[in-house]
């Protein structure tokens, strides 16, 4: 995907067209994205593009010009050349007096493509977000007496809408059975669990996705614990499927944290682990989270067992590549967030807790122990801090 480029530079400048093409790719080969120069008239259009100032005495060019901008921030970006920086800090001084939002791109080919792709990212999960049906399948669990939210800063920040399903409608389409195989149940059912725990599960899959598609759903929040004595079976698979398919799927009827699964998954790109904060060492700086359930396609590999608290149904206990992650959470505003890098290096496998299990090193304890956000917190693999916040700065 290219990301679009209007460049503005002095006719009487020396930097010739072979010189910025030369910049410009050297930039885009950092990003691994074409930087496509285009008009002004396409440049408005571009939900993210960049004003590339090439050289000194170009600031009246971008005048002339500015009329034609929207209100979305302008991202300056220079080569480090030609006088290319000092115009734009009087371009990006002339935006501020007329209070638009702006900034100057410039440093190293490394520093600039991380910036560029940090911004790229926010843009690009907006734009994912943006008209997002989210089904909350039956109220919040009992125990979440801190993580209900009305939903309307989703729709008024975000574009997002909650769509309200009773539970009973799950159950009832549960009991009814039938689901359509596919290459994720395939892999689940290859790993020999009991065959009939596997039809219970699979039929809450299948009832979810029917429910989804009769309200259009892209994502949803279950209030699982309800099928324990109802459909006799988890929605630990289920949910663990529809993630993998690309629809951000969370446990216990909690919004706030299917919300931030949504997010993350959008920024990043990456497949999502929604799962609790089970124990901290503030000496050795380790944390562990875990949970019965999270995509198929997340871990290097896996086993079944039964759900934790219930000892019933069908659960995953897999194992995630060890290495850079992010650990995010958003309240239910939008107005509060947490973005963190932390460091997987171990998967456990502990008796007394959820089945995946998973060791994070994190530098500071502060947020979980004295302000934290609710119970649940997401983990995905990579660092994605700068484009979470970036993405926090364009909602406002």
């Amino acid at each position: 995907m290219a990301i679009n480029i209007y460049q503005v530079q002095s006719p009487l400048s020396q930097v010739t067209r072979n010189h910025t093409d030369a910049y410009l790719k050297t930039v885009g080969d950092a990003l691994g994205e074409e930087l496509k120069r285009v008009e002004l008239d396409e440049f408005e259009k571009s939900p993210f593009g960049l004003v590339f100032v090439a050289s000194g005495g170009s600031e009246g060019i971008f005048k002339a010009g500015y009329e034609h901008f929207s209100e979305k921030p302008c991202y300056i970006l220079t080569s480090g050349e030609s006088n290319s920086l000092a115009a734009s800090m009087e371009i990006l001084s002339f935006l501020q007096e007329r209070g638009k939002r702006g900034e100057i791109i410039h440093g190293s080919v490394a520093d600039v493509a991380r910036r560029i792709r940090a911004l790229e990212k926010a843009y690009r999960a907006l734009g994912r977000l943006k008209g997002m049906r989210m089904g909350t399948i039956g109220a919040p669990s009992d125990w979440l007496i801190a993580s209900d939210t009305d939903g309307r800063a989703y729709g008024e920040k975000i574009g997002l809408t909650l769509v309200p399903v009773p539970i009973e409608e799950l159950i009832s389409e549960a009991n009814r059975g039938g689901y359509e195989p596919n290459e994720y149940t395939e892999k689940l059912m290859a790993l020999g669990y009991d065959k009939e725990e596997m039809r219970k599960s699979f039929n809450v899959y299948g009832a979810l996705k029917r429910i989804i598609k009769k309200y259009d759903l892209n994502a949803v929040t279950v209030r699982c614990f309800d099928l324990l004595d109802t459909v006799c079976s988890t929605g630990c698979l289920g949910l663990a499927i529809l993630n993998a398919e690309g629809i951000y799927a969370g446990c216990e009827g909690d919004i706030p944290s299917a919300v931030s699964m949504a997010i993350l998954g959008a920024v990043s790109g990456e497949p999502v682990f929604l799962c609790n904060p089970s124990r901290i060492d503030t000496a050795a700086g380790e944390m562990i989270l875990a949970h019965c359930t999270l995509p198929v396609n997340m871990p290097k590999s896996m086993k079944l067992m039964t759900h934790y608290e219930s000892n019933s149904g069908v659960a995953i206990a897999g194992e995630i590549q060890t290495g850079a992650c992010t650990i995010f959470k958003a309240d239910g505003e939008l107005s509060r967030y947490f973005a963190k890098k932390a460091e997987l290096v171990e998967n456990l496998h502990e008796t007394h807790l959820c089945r995946t299990q998973i060791k994070l090193k994190l530098d500071d304890f502060s947020y979980f122990l004295k302000h934290p956000i609710n119970n649940h917190h997401t983990v995905c693999r990579g660092d994605h801090v700068d484009a979470l916040e970036e993405f926090f700065n364009l909602i406002g």
